[in-house]
């Protein structure tokens, strides 16, 4: 198992603007060359190459292959192609040598992962399915200083109510957290976070039919979490905090959620700064996918999350959520929790209670966008947006039957 050595994905660039911010330059004779290939081609890929310089003997061969190329920096570029001639390509991958063998091997394997909705992982109780209607994760805070729903659930029988609530309003998992991720907030001992977690997994366990996922990044947290029934591990940190949570993942068998993250929740929205945002999220994504693999966890059984509100500008969420797409060629599962954040209260000038239209706005936007699962507070309203949502992006059809009276 190693890195692969070229990094390739699909840009995604829906208006000029958009163009311009990933070229960093404004109106030029370059970007109007640039948006012009970009409309002609149906495939624009970004390769940067992982372990080295991108050669111009590669570029120059990959160009009398019918291949317009532009190089970008010593490690980047762009190619303007087409999917057939990738698949050309793979047909007579025997044929290629050296530098070219490699990149045509990551073009394939690009091929495969884009070009791949449905996905399947399961745990000791659940066998998960994602790629068909877009799942809804319910988000039950049991802190007292959650972001928006307070101390409201922070008693075991509250929070027990409320996850059966969610459940009856149409949940597909519910998401427990102990402890408060929002901006600025300080981490919790241990102790508090299972006190505070472990009773209400045991109260809900044997009541509902849905998963329960932990979202914590203390390996003793998750264990003792899977331990009362919880059956997904929910790791803001992209289990990196804590150095025991793979082997917590690995030794259960459960899923885990990979979410990218900019510093700690304390200071990570202390002036978070990106040279290229979805260069950064895309070889983050890359790196711990191949940190996960090393640690014995199979790929099919992660999940990504590009980390909505964790260490971004407030227009960094709205370029996640237009680029998302580009997050395809990862090969796994995406989840995006979009719910009630300030991304959204600073576009509208709203408080947290009142951004519920805004949030079904970024959850219809994620789920045309690609996503398999979104983690949102208000579950009715929510589900409602997906299922129109899902109608539009096609992840769902509906037959002439359906609508007959």
């Amino acid at each position: 198992m190693e890195k692969r050595t070229f990094s390739v994905r699909k840009l995604h660039l829906i208006n000029r603007a958009m163009m311009a911010a990933e070229l960093g330059v404004q109106d030029s004779p370059r970007l109007d060359e640039f948006e012009t290939l970009y409309r002609q081609h149906p495939l624009v890929l970004k390769i940067i190459n992982r372990h080295g310089e991108i050669s111009n003997s590669l570029l120059s061969i990959l160009s009398l292959r019918g291949v317009r190329c532009w190089l970008i920096s010593k490690k980047s570029a762009y190619l303007f192609t087409d999917i057939e001639t990738l698949r050309i390509w793979g047909r007579q991958q025997s044929f290629f040598s050296g530098e070219e063998e490699i990149l045509v091997r990551c073009l394939q394997y690009f091929l495969y992962n884009y070009g791949k909705r449905d996905y399947e992982m399961s745990s000791e109780k659940y066998m998960f399915h994602f790629g068909g209607p877009t799942r809804v994760m319910g988000i039950l805070n049991v802190t007292p200083d959650s972001f928006f729903d307070g101390d409201r659930y922070s008693d075991v029988r509250y929070a027990v109510d409320r996850g059966l609530e969610m459940e009856s309003q149409g949940a597909d998992i519910i998401d427990i957290g102990g402890e408060s991720t929002r901006p600025g907030s300080l981490p919790v001992s241990e102790s508090e976070e299972l006190a505070r977690v472990v009773p209400v997994i045991e109260g809900l366990v044997n009541e509902v039919q849905i998963p329960i996922s932990v979202d914590t990044y203390k390996a003793p947290v998750a264990e003792a979490a899977i331990q009362a029934g919880a059956t997904i591990i929910n790791d803001i940190s992209g289990l990196q905090f804590d150095p025991h949570m793979a082997e917590v993942a690995l030794h259960y068998g459960v899923p885990v959620v990979v979410m990218h993250i900019k510093g700690t929740p304390k200071d990570m929205q202390i002036n978070p700064k990106y040279d290229n945002l979805m260069d950064e999220l895309f070889l983050y994504f890359e790196d711990r996918l191949f940190a996960v693999e090393q640690a014995g966890i199979p790929r099919e059984r992660v999940i990504i999350d590009p980390g909505v509100g964790f260490g971004k500008r407030m227009w960094d969420n709205y370029e996640i959520l237009q680029r998302l797409p580009e997050l395809r060629a990862l090969g796994a599962p995406i989840l995006v929790g979009p719910s009630r954040k300030s991304f959204i209260g600073k576009a509208l000038d709203l408080p947290v209670s009142e951004r519920l239209e805004g949030t079904a706005a970024a959850v219809a936007a994620s789920v045309l966008g690609g996503t398999h699962i979104v983690r949102v507070h208000d579950v009715r309203e929510m589900l409602r947006v997906v299922q129109i949502a899902d109608l539009v992006a096609g992840n769902v059809i509906l037959k002439e039957e359906d609508f007959s009276e």
